[in-house]
């Protein structure tokens, strides 16, 4: 990026209609904003487009008049170099207001136009106040919340909500007890006075949903329990969610580094608990200033700069608004550096002696064919939701675990557990992750293991590349393949069975297929034959009726790769 470029960016995907002009010599960004404030209840689409029309115009016509005011050029230059507009996701009406608006600027200043995902610039704007390189994101906004990190030249969607978004969930419940609009900043004060009461806890791999515990919070509310206790518990629990799964990316992807983005993320808590797992992890934290985390045109136009310096603008007749249009479809232009996939700080390696898992310290004695497991405390989480989680993962992955291999699936042998410590000792099975040793003949004989279970009855919950072990058939645990490719000999093994459960619903093995498939996207450099063979796998063994399920819920997620 030229040091001198300039850019106006325009934002209005939902409730912000807002300008901004970004000077890249001084790194210095000016922003406009108008928030849309409905009467009663949520966004009304109609009046939110009405809203649009009528301060759009107002935002950017002061965001020229500081644009004019700094510019040190001739007077007959434009004041700026380009115009970069929110091109999607968000509501149409809105989006076709803000596009009319970037298209005749662009046309009457001369410059060339900027159609910029509003997702990706909320992973970029912290991206460039942070210095970070390659971070995984968690965006947590009123619509739309999902974990997106950097591969193969496209951010990736590592895990998403299955319902909605964590704003709007929270403002159903501050709906239900009739207060006004927004509800996020009531519940964090209310959440102040508040004591831990039990609420349903769903994490699904890296995915997430709120509808359990937000239909738990109402009838709470209707049974009396005080208002601050279920805002205290709220927050407790579904920014514990999205801190835990936050954690899991980091460890799929080998990040150290993690940026929070959306209106959330201002919530103090929130902040707090990402903060502390990054700390107790060894990884490094950031959140951008709180203009920068709300909607906002500023982070629209400092991502427009980094397109426009990689010559990557749009002609007019190609500028049409995308209401669904997916960070993953975006190809990353302005940035050629590739990360590795390896360790992160505190994470240890293979040739270590202990590994650093999403939840558990792993100590590993190959020679003597053995694992201990240790599920950390996480001293983000309340401690009393700490400890019901951490023996309840225990107990359900011994179990697991030895009911999957009577099910003829491959799995460590368990030789002890100890529940109160969260501890387990079992078999040292493969010799790497999946992860880094990936094949198609691997991944479709996941496949085939997923469907065994799924026969069963039960679910592995997080079947990741990092959960899945591979390695030669009758090897000794210490003894590695020279090359490393995969053969006849070869064998997988299913590990941490921790989120897994009994169940007989098409729904819940649609979803663990989908965590596994969302698990290849972001590990993989060509991850569509990968995807093909593991429906083959599952095929084989499986009913095509969870297959067809899967393209449901694949169709259900906002942001689905």
């Amino acid at each position: 990026m030229t040091d001198t470029v300039r850019i106006l960016g325009i934002e209005g995907t939902a409730w912000a209609a807002s300008a901004a002009v970004f000077d890249a010599e001084r790194d210095d960004v000016f922003i406009e904003s108008d928030a849309y404030q409905p009467e009663s209840g949520g966004i009304h689409p109609r009046e939110a487009a009405e809203h649009m029309h009528d301060a759009i115009p107002r935002v950017v016509e002061r965001a020229l008049e500081h644009a004019r005011e700094t510019h040190d050029g001739p007077a007959t230059d434009p004041p700026i170099d380009a115009v970069a507009f929110s091109r999607g996701p968000g509501l149409g009406p809105c989006l076709r207001v803000v596009g009319t608006a970037a298209r005749a600027l662009s046309q009457a200043l001369d410059v060339p136009l900027v159609g910029v995902n509003h997702m990706v610039a909320h992973l970029e704007i912290g991206r460039h106040s942070s210095g970070f390189d390659s971070p995984v994101c968690l965006n947590a906004s009123g619509a739309n919340a999902h974990l997106l990190a950097y591969r193969n030249g496209r951010y990736r969607v590592l895990g998403e909500t299955m319902d909605t978004g964590v704003g709007n969930a929270i403002d159903k419940f501050t709906r239900h007890v009739g207060w006004s609009h927004p509800g996020g900043p009531k519940v964090e004060a209310a959440a102040e006075d508040g004591e831990y009461v039990d609420l349903p806890y769903v994490v699904k791999g890296m995915d997430f949903s709120f509808s359990g515990i937000m239909s738990a919070a109402k009838q709470a509310y209707d049974d009396g329990v005080p208002v601050e206790d279920i805002c205290y518990s709220l927050q407790e629990n579904v920014f514990g969610m999205l801190t835990e799964v936050s954690e899991r990316a980091l460890s799929l992807t080998g990040s150290d580094e993690l940026v929070l983005g959306g209106g959330v993320g201002q919530n103090a808590r929130l902040r707090e608990m990402l903060e502390e797992m990054c700390a107790q992890r060894g990884a490094e934290f950031h959140a951008p200033e709180p203009r920068f985390l709300r909607d906002n045109a500023g982070m629209i136009a400092v991502l427009g700069a980094k397109m426009y310096a990689a010559g990557d603008t749009l002609a007019l007749e190609d500028s049409r608004v995308d209401p669904d249009f997916r960070p993953d479809q975006v190809p990353v232009t302005w940035r050629s550096d590739e990360p590795e996939l390896a360790a992160g700080r505190g994470q240890g390696t293979e040739a270590e002696s202990q590994v650093r898992g999403a939840e558990a310290l792993v100590d590993l004695e190959p020679d003597a064919g053995r694992v201990t497991k240790r599920r950390e405390s996480k001293t983000y989480r309340h401690p009393e939701l700490d400890d019901r989680l951490r023996r309840e993962r225990t107990t359900l992955e011994a179990r697991l675990t030895s009911l999957a291999r009577r099910e003829g699936v491959p799995t460590p042998v368990l030789s002890d557990v100890d529940p109160r410590e969260a501890r387990l000792e079992l078999e040292y099975v493969g010799d790497r992750d999946l992860r880094d040793g990936l094949s198609v003949e691997r991944v479709r004989d996941v496949g085939r293991h997923l469907a065994a279970l799924h026969r069963a009855g039960f679910v592995h919950g997080d079947p990741t590349t990092r959960n899945v072990r591979v390695g030669r058939r009758d090897a000794p645990p210490n003894e590695r393949a020279a090359d490393g490719r995969e053969g006849a000999g070869d064998r997988t093994y299913l590990i941490d069975f921790g989120l897994g459960y009994h169940t007989d619903h098409v729904e819940d093995y649609a979803m663990d297929l989908h965590v596994f498939d969302q698990s290849l996207v972001g590990t993989a450099d060509d991850p569509a034959p990968l995807r093909e063979a593991v429906r083959e796998g599952y095929r084989e063994v499986g009913e095509e009726r969870v297959l067809e399920r899967l393209r449901d819920v694949e169709g259900r997620g906002r942001y689905q790769s």
